[in-house]
Protein backbone atom coordinates (compact mmCIF):
# COMPACT_ATOMS: atom_id res chain seq x y z
CA UNK A 1 0.00 0.00 0.00
CA UNK A 2 1.06 3.66 0.28
CA UNK A 3 3.12 2.99 3.40
CA UNK A 4 6.00 1.20 1.68
CA UNK A 5 7.39 4.27 -0.14
CA UNK A 6 6.74 6.42 2.93
CA UNK A 7 8.69 3.99 5.10
CA UNK A 8 11.54 4.01 2.58
CA UNK A 9 11.67 7.79 2.91
CA UNK A 10 11.46 7.76 6.71
CA UNK A 11 14.14 5.10 7.02
CA UNK A 12 16.56 7.48 5.30
CA UNK A 13 16.21 9.74 8.32
CA UNK A 14 17.55 9.36 11.85
CA UNK A 15 14.89 7.33 13.76
CA UNK A 16 13.99 10.11 16.19
CA UNK A 17 13.86 12.68 13.40
CA UNK A 18 11.51 10.36 11.50
CA UNK A 19 9.38 9.98 14.63
CA UNK A 20 9.11 13.74 15.10
CA UNK A 21 8.38 14.26 11.40
CA UNK A 22 5.61 11.64 11.55
CA UNK A 23 3.94 13.41 14.47
CA UNK A 24 4.13 16.75 12.63
CA UNK A 25 2.58 15.13 9.57
CA UNK A 26 -0.20 13.65 11.69
CA UNK A 27 -0.92 16.99 13.34
CA UNK A 28 -1.35 18.60 9.93
CA UNK A 29 -3.50 15.76 8.51
CA UNK A 30 -7.26 16.36 8.37
CA UNK A 31 -9.10 13.94 10.64
CA UNK A 32 -11.35 12.65 7.79
CA UNK A 33 -8.22 11.61 5.86
CA UNK A 34 -6.94 9.49 8.73
CA UNK A 35 -10.39 7.97 9.22
CA UNK A 36 -10.36 6.48 5.73
CA UNK A 37 -8.14 3.74 7.16
CA UNK A 38 -10.58 3.01 9.97
CA UNK A 39 -13.28 2.30 7.39
CA UNK A 40 -11.29 -0.79 6.37
CA UNK A 41 -11.06 -2.11 9.93
CA UNK A 42 -13.94 -4.43 10.83
CA UNK A 43 -15.86 -4.12 14.08
CA UNK A 44 -14.73 -6.55 16.76
CA UNK A 45 -16.21 -5.23 20.01
CA UNK A 46 -15.06 -6.56 23.35
CA UNK A 47 -15.43 -5.60 27.01
CA UNK A 48 -12.33 -5.62 29.19
CA UNK A 49 -11.75 -3.94 32.59
CA UNK A 50 -15.36 -2.76 32.40
CA UNK A 51 -14.57 -0.78 29.23
CA UNK A 52 -16.23 -1.33 25.84
CA UNK A 53 -13.56 -1.46 23.12
CA UNK A 54 -14.51 -1.15 19.41
CA UNK A 55 -11.82 -3.74 18.71
CA UNK A 56 -9.03 -5.35 20.75
CA UNK A 57 -6.06 -3.80 18.90
CA UNK A 58 -4.53 -0.70 20.49
CA UNK A 59 -1.61 1.64 20.08
CA UNK A 60 1.05 1.15 22.76
CA UNK A 61 2.46 4.05 24.75
CA UNK A 62 5.54 5.81 23.44
CA UNK A 63 4.48 7.05 20.02
CA UNK A 64 2.36 9.97 21.21
CA UNK A 65 3.99 10.82 24.53
CA UNK A 66 2.29 14.21 24.88
CA UNK A 67 -1.20 13.43 23.60
CA UNK A 68 -0.89 15.67 20.55
CA UNK A 69 -2.27 13.29 17.89
CA UNK A 70 -4.97 11.26 19.63
CA UNK A 71 -7.76 11.75 17.10
CA UNK A 72 -5.47 11.24 14.11
CA UNK A 73 -3.98 8.02 15.50
CA UNK A 74 -7.38 6.67 16.49
CA UNK A 75 -8.51 7.36 12.93
CA UNK A 76 -6.25 4.59 11.66
CA UNK A 77 -8.64 2.07 13.19
CA UNK A 78 -7.20 1.39 16.63
CA UNK A 79 -9.68 0.14 19.18
CA UNK A 80 -7.89 2.21 21.79
CA UNK A 81 -4.95 4.58 22.05
CA UNK A 82 -2.47 4.78 24.93
CA UNK A 83 -0.52 8.03 25.30
CA UNK A 84 2.52 8.84 27.45
CA UNK A 85 4.60 7.89 29.29
CA UNK A 86 4.05 11.22 31.02
CA UNK A 87 5.80 12.49 34.15
CA UNK A 88 4.71 15.13 36.67
CA UNK A 89 7.26 17.65 35.40
CA UNK A 90 8.57 18.14 31.85
CA UNK A 91 11.92 16.51 31.17
CA UNK A 92 14.19 16.23 28.10
CA UNK A 93 15.01 12.55 28.46
CA UNK A 94 18.39 11.04 27.73
CA UNK A 95 20.98 12.54 25.42
CA UNK A 96 20.79 11.91 21.67
CA UNK A 97 21.15 9.72 19.71
CA UNK A 98 18.76 7.53 21.69
CA UNK A 99 16.77 5.53 19.13
CA UNK A 100 18.18 2.95 16.70
CA UNK A 101 16.70 0.76 13.98
CA UNK A 102 17.68 -2.85 13.37
CA UNK A 103 15.84 -3.42 10.07
CA UNK A 104 17.24 -6.90 9.48
CA UNK A 105 15.48 -8.00 12.66
CA UNK A 106 12.43 -5.72 12.39
CA UNK A 107 13.44 -4.21 15.70
CA UNK A 108 14.16 -0.93 17.48
CA UNK A 109 16.36 -0.01 20.41
CA UNK A 110 15.47 3.09 22.38
CA UNK A 111 16.77 4.81 25.47
CA UNK A 112 14.50 7.84 25.29
CA UNK A 113 14.19 8.26 29.05
CA UNK A 114 10.58 9.48 29.38
CA UNK A 115 11.13 12.64 27.33
CA UNK A 116 7.85 14.56 27.56
CA UNK A 117 6.32 17.99 28.17
CA UNK A 118 4.83 17.11 31.54
CA UNK A 119 1.42 15.99 32.72
CA UNK A 120 -0.20 19.44 32.68
CA UNK A 121 0.61 19.84 28.98
CA UNK A 122 -0.73 16.36 28.19
CA UNK A 123 -3.96 17.01 30.06
CA UNK A 124 -4.49 20.20 28.06
CA UNK A 125 -4.01 18.30 24.81
CA UNK A 126 -6.55 15.67 25.85
CA UNK A 127 -9.02 18.30 27.01
CA UNK A 128 -8.85 20.22 23.74
CA UNK A 129 -8.96 17.07 21.59
CA UNK A 130 -12.56 16.23 22.45
CA UNK A 131 -11.58 12.60 21.96
CA UNK A 132 -14.49 10.19 22.52
CA UNK A 133 -12.72 6.86 22.11
CA UNK A 134 -10.97 4.60 24.59
CA UNK A 135 -7.91 6.41 25.93
CA UNK A 136 -5.19 4.96 28.12
CA UNK A 137 -2.80 7.37 29.81
CA UNK A 138 0.57 5.95 30.83
CA UNK A 139 2.22 7.54 33.88
CA UNK A 140 5.79 7.39 35.21
CA UNK A 141 8.19 9.13 37.53
CA UNK A 142 10.66 11.92 36.79
CA UNK A 143 14.25 10.79 36.38
CA UNK A 144 15.47 13.04 39.20
CA UNK A 145 12.87 11.80 41.68
CA UNK A 146 14.54 9.30 44.04
CA UNK A 147 13.10 5.80 43.77
CA UNK A 148 12.20 6.04 47.47
CA UNK A 149 9.80 8.88 46.55
CA UNK A 150 8.53 7.41 43.30
CA UNK A 151 5.07 6.85 44.74
CA UNK A 152 4.65 10.62 45.09
CA UNK A 153 5.18 11.07 41.33
CA UNK A 154 2.76 8.30 40.42
CA UNK A 155 0.10 9.76 42.71
CA UNK A 156 0.51 13.18 41.09
CA UNK A 157 0.14 11.60 37.67
CA UNK A 158 -2.89 9.56 38.68
CA UNK A 159 -4.72 12.54 40.16
CA UNK A 160 -4.13 14.74 37.14
CA UNK A 161 -4.99 12.26 34.39
CA UNK A 162 -7.83 10.45 36.17
CA UNK A 163 -10.67 12.67 34.85
CA UNK A 164 -9.49 12.23 31.27
CA UNK A 165 -8.46 8.58 31.03
CA UNK A 166 -10.46 5.47 30.19
CA UNK A 167 -7.74 3.59 32.06
CA UNK A 168 -4.41 4.55 33.60
CA UNK A 169 -1.27 2.53 32.84
CA UNK A 170 1.41 2.51 35.54
CA UNK A 171 4.84 2.20 33.92
CA UNK A 172 7.30 0.59 36.33
CA UNK A 173 9.18 -1.31 33.65
CA UNK A 174 11.01 1.08 31.34
CA UNK A 175 14.69 0.15 31.20
CA UNK A 176 15.70 3.75 30.57
CA UNK A 177 15.03 5.42 33.94
CA UNK A 178 17.57 4.31 36.57
CA UNK A 179 16.03 2.31 39.39
CA UNK A 180 12.54 2.27 37.90
CA UNK A 181 12.36 -1.51 37.47
CA UNK A 182 13.11 -1.97 41.18
CA UNK A 183 9.49 -0.90 41.74
CA UNK A 184 8.34 -4.26 40.33
CA UNK A 185 9.52 -6.18 43.38
CA UNK A 186 8.87 -6.72 47.06
CA UNK A 187 8.05 -3.95 49.49
CA UNK A 188 8.52 -1.23 46.85
CA UNK A 189 5.77 -2.77 44.70
CA UNK A 190 3.51 -3.23 47.72
CA UNK A 191 3.87 0.40 48.77
CA UNK A 192 3.19 1.68 45.27
CA UNK A 193 0.15 -0.50 44.62
CA UNK A 194 -1.38 0.16 48.03
CA UNK A 195 -1.04 3.92 47.57
CA UNK A 196 -2.37 3.90 44.00
CA UNK A 197 -5.37 1.72 44.81
CA UNK A 198 -6.24 3.83 47.85
CA UNK A 199 -6.11 6.97 45.71
CA UNK A 200 -8.04 5.32 42.89
CA UNK A 201 -10.88 4.49 45.28
CA UNK A 202 -10.87 8.02 46.67
CA UNK A 203 -10.99 9.54 43.19
CA UNK A 204 -13.75 7.17 42.12
CA UNK A 205 -15.87 8.24 45.10
CA UNK A 206 -15.10 11.90 44.53
CA UNK A 207 -15.74 11.92 40.79
CA UNK A 208 -18.40 9.23 40.57
CA UNK A 209 -16.42 7.33 37.95
CA UNK A 210 -14.15 4.31 38.31
CA UNK A 211 -11.03 4.40 36.11
CA UNK A 212 -9.14 1.06 35.95
CA UNK A 213 -5.44 0.77 36.74
CA UNK A 214 -3.18 -1.45 34.62
CA UNK A 215 0.45 -2.10 35.57
CA UNK A 216 3.04 -2.46 32.80
CA UNK A 217 5.75 -5.02 33.54
CA UNK A 218 9.09 -5.95 31.98
CA UNK A 219 9.82 -9.07 29.94
CA UNK A 220 13.04 -9.45 31.90
CA UNK A 221 11.35 -10.46 35.15
CA UNK A 222 12.74 -13.90 35.95
CA UNK A 223 10.33 -16.81 35.63
CA UNK A 224 10.83 -17.54 39.33
CA UNK A 225 9.84 -13.97 40.27
CA UNK A 226 6.79 -13.65 38.02
CA UNK A 227 4.39 -15.46 40.40
CA UNK A 228 5.30 -13.05 43.22
CA UNK A 229 4.65 -10.04 41.01
CA UNK A 230 1.37 -11.52 39.76
CA UNK A 231 0.20 -12.30 43.30
CA UNK A 232 0.86 -8.68 44.31
CA UNK A 233 -1.32 -7.49 41.43
CA UNK A 234 -4.08 -9.79 42.61
CA UNK A 235 -3.65 -8.88 46.26
CA UNK A 236 -4.13 -5.18 45.60
CA UNK A 237 -6.93 -5.77 43.07
CA UNK A 238 -5.19 -4.11 40.16
CA UNK A 239 -7.51 -4.04 37.14
CA UNK A 240 -5.13 -5.21 34.43
CA UNK A 241 -1.52 -6.02 33.54
CA UNK A 242 0.32 -4.91 30.41
CA UNK A 243 2.90 -7.46 29.29
CA UNK A 244 5.46 -6.43 28.25
CA UNK A 245 7.74 -3.43 27.98
CA UNK A 246 11.01 -3.49 26.01
CA UNK A 247 13.87 -5.83 26.92
CA UNK A 248 17.53 -5.62 27.88
CA UNK A 249 18.11 -8.92 26.06
CA UNK A 250 19.89 -8.94 22.72
CA UNK A 251 19.12 -12.56 21.88
CA UNK A 252 18.82 -12.96 18.13
CA UNK A 253 20.32 -9.59 17.21
CA UNK A 254 23.82 -9.89 18.68
CA UNK A 255 25.73 -9.41 15.43
CA UNK A 256 23.61 -6.64 13.93
CA UNK A 257 24.73 -3.01 13.66
CA UNK A 258 23.74 -0.97 16.74
CA UNK A 259 22.71 -4.11 18.66
CA UNK A 260 25.18 -3.11 21.38
CA UNK A 261 23.47 0.22 21.99
CA UNK A 262 22.09 0.69 25.49
CA UNK A 263 18.32 0.76 25.87
CA UNK A 264 15.25 -1.39 25.44
CA UNK A 265 14.84 -3.68 22.45
CA UNK A 266 11.40 -3.94 20.84
CA UNK A 267 9.96 -5.60 17.74
CA UNK A 268 10.17 -9.11 16.35
CA UNK A 269 13.02 -10.36 18.61
CA UNK A 270 10.79 -9.73 21.66
CA UNK A 271 7.95 -11.91 20.32
CA UNK A 272 8.92 -15.21 21.93
CA UNK A 273 9.66 -13.85 25.40
CA UNK A 274 6.63 -11.56 25.51
CA UNK A 275 4.38 -14.45 24.54
CA UNK A 276 5.94 -16.66 27.21
CA UNK A 277 5.27 -14.01 29.87
CA UNK A 278 1.62 -13.80 28.82
CA UNK A 279 1.29 -17.59 29.08
CA UNK A 280 2.85 -17.64 32.53
CA UNK A 281 0.67 -14.79 33.74
CA UNK A 282 -2.48 -16.47 32.48
CA UNK A 283 -1.52 -19.69 34.27
CA UNK A 284 -1.19 -17.73 37.53
CA UNK A 285 -4.00 -15.21 37.15
CA UNK A 286 -6.61 -17.30 35.39
CA UNK A 287 -9.51 -15.09 34.33
CA UNK A 288 -9.27 -12.86 37.40
CA UNK A 289 -7.10 -10.14 35.91
CA UNK A 290 -7.03 -9.30 32.17
CA UNK A 291 -3.75 -9.16 30.26
CA UNK A 292 -2.95 -6.57 27.61
CA UNK A 293 -0.25 -8.04 25.39
CA UNK A 294 2.43 -5.93 23.72
CA UNK A 295 5.87 -6.67 22.34
CA UNK A 296 6.83 -8.22 19.01
CA UNK A 297 3.36 -8.18 17.45
CA UNK A 298 4.30 -7.78 13.78
CA UNK A 299 1.43 -9.59 12.06
CA UNK A 300 -2.16 -10.70 12.48
CA UNK A 301 -0.87 -14.16 13.33
CA UNK A 302 1.24 -12.69 16.15
CA UNK A 303 -1.84 -10.94 17.55
CA UNK A 304 -3.85 -14.17 17.39
CA UNK A 305 -1.04 -16.09 19.11
CA UNK A 306 -0.99 -13.56 21.95
CA UNK A 307 -4.74 -13.89 22.47
CA UNK A 308 -4.39 -17.67 22.37
CA UNK A 309 -1.67 -17.37 25.03
CA UNK A 310 -4.16 -15.67 27.36
CA UNK A 311 -4.32 -11.96 26.53
CA UNK A 312 -7.60 -10.08 26.16
CA UNK A 313 -6.23 -7.09 24.24
CA UNK A 314 -3.10 -6.42 22.19
CA UNK A 315 -1.05 -3.30 21.49
CA UNK A 316 1.39 -2.47 18.71
CA UNK A 317 4.12 0.12 18.23
CA UNK A 318 7.26 -1.21 16.53
CA UNK A 319 5.08 -3.30 14.22
CA UNK A 320 3.38 -0.08 13.12
CA UNK A 321 6.77 1.42 12.24
CA UNK A 322 7.68 -1.54 10.05
CA UNK A 323 4.26 -2.50 8.66
CA UNK A 324 2.19 0.69 8.72
CA UNK A 325 -1.60 0.98 9.22
CA UNK A 326 -2.27 -2.24 7.29
CA UNK A 327 -1.13 -4.10 10.41
CA UNK A 328 -4.10 -2.76 12.38
CA UNK A 329 -6.63 -4.12 9.89
CA UNK A 330 -4.76 -7.43 9.64
CA UNK A 331 -4.62 -7.85 13.41
CA UNK A 332 -8.29 -7.03 13.97
CA UNK A 333 -9.34 -9.47 11.24
CA UNK A 334 -7.20 -12.17 12.85
CA UNK A 335 -8.96 -11.63 16.19
CA UNK A 336 -12.58 -11.65 15.01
Amino acid sequence: MFYSPLRTLMFQLDPETAHDWTLRLLRSMPVPLSRMFAACVPAAPCRVMGIDFPNPVGLAAGLDKNGECINKLSGFGFGFVEIGTVTPRPQPGNSKPRMFRLPAAQALINRMGFNNKGVDYLVEQVRHSGFKGVLGINIGKNADTPVERATDDYLIGLRKVYPWASYVAVNISSPNTPGLRDLQYGAALDRLLEALKTEQRRLADEQGRYVPLAVKIAPDIADADLPTVAQALLRYEVDGVIATNTTFSRTGVEQLPDADQAGGLSGAPLRERATAVVKQLRAILGDTLPIIAVGGIMSGADAADRIAAGARLVQIYTGLIYRGPDLIQEAVKALR
